[in-house]
């Protein structure tokens, strides 16, 4: 017969004790995590414009969504060419910028420094950087452009430039990715160069089969993160163009926003809000399942 286990009373007030110094966080989890996302799934199944009680409409929000409203498929049309041209851009600067910083070189520190500013300046800050940088009249870059007598760029109001000018604004918004990939390339063991320096590698030779395979858990994470980001990306669009010109830069975050704040479909917004987390879950998954052919673990056979 089994002995059934019943923990002592030290046992008891240690768990509770435990409990107790952990609260904060499970409330502050339940309060804003678990409540939220529960209610923003009713909330998806409901009409609910704030103004009065929410009236419950099954899929009705959903199948607006994919066969009624017009403007989704530009919105996801818009978001989908965002992340695939975002993301590996965003990825490959970050990457270069560490393995340059990864050099003995003089004032790296300094350089570091300047690199990694991007991520703790206030985005309205930098916001204001970019819209002067941009401005088709005063602009830094028009103005040196028109000095040497040539046309004015029209970043942010051509609907053709408007989506890559955000594209730039991403990379150079990579500061901890940055970090990040420099911490990876200084963790490479050094034994490793000395083995295949002695095997007669080059340095490209080197830098394919030693320093990559080393980072690609690294090159994994920040891949992942930067998906998840880029999909949610809202503050720099909208602040920055406000989903124009003519809706070219209208992504999915400035659309759930629009929907929800301007025109208060708050169940509509609901949806649109879970259709995206089921996106971003789609694209990790993929991700994940591709990650075993080319993402080296050390130690691993």
């Amino acid at each position: 017969m089994i002995e059934r286990f019943r923990p002592s009373r030290q046992e008891v007030g240690r768990m509770v004790t435990g409990l107790l110094f952990v609260s904060p966080w499970i409330i502050g989890f339940l309060a804003f995590t678990i409540y939220p996302m529960g209610a923003s799934f009713y909330y998806s199944l409901t009409h609910y414009d704030v103004f009065r009680p929410a009236r419950f409409v099954g899929l009705d929000n959903y199948r607006e969504m994919f066969f009624i409203d017009s403007m989704f498929g530009t919105v996801l049309g818009n978001t989908l060419w965002f992340v695939v041209v975002s993301v590996p851009a965003a990825f490959v600067t970050a990457f270069l910028l560490a393995i340059l910083l990864n050099q003995k070189i003089r004032a790296r520190p300094l350089f570091r420094t300047i690199f990694f500013l991007p991520s703790i300046t206030p985005a309205v800050a930098s916001v204001m950087v970019w819209l002067w940088i941009y401005n088709t009249q005063h602009g830094l870059i028009n103005s040196i452009l028109i000095g040497f007598g040539k046309k004015a760029i029209p970043w942010l109001s051509s609907t053709t430039l408007a989506k890559p000018s955000l594209v730039i604004v991403q990379c150079w918004m990579q500061g901890t990715a940055v970090v990040i990939f420099l911490a990876a390339l200084q963790d490479v063991p050094r034994a490793l160069y000395e083995a295949a320096l002695v095997d007669g590698a080059n340095t490209l030779q080197r830098f394919w089969n030693v320093t990559i395979p080393m980072v690609t858990p690294v090159m994994l994470f920040v891949l992942l993160t930067g998906l998840i980001g880029t999909f949610q990306s809202f503050l720099f669009p909208w602040l920055l163009t406000r989903g124009g010109p003519n809706n070219a830069t209208e992504l999915y975050s400035v659309y759930v926003y629009r929907s929800a704040f301007k025109h208060f479909k708050m169940g509509y917004a609901s949806a649109l809000g879970w259709l995206l987390l089921l996106i971003i879950v789609v694209f990790t998954v993929i991700l994940f399942r591709t990650s075993a052919r080319w993402v080296y673990y050390g130690g691993e056979e």
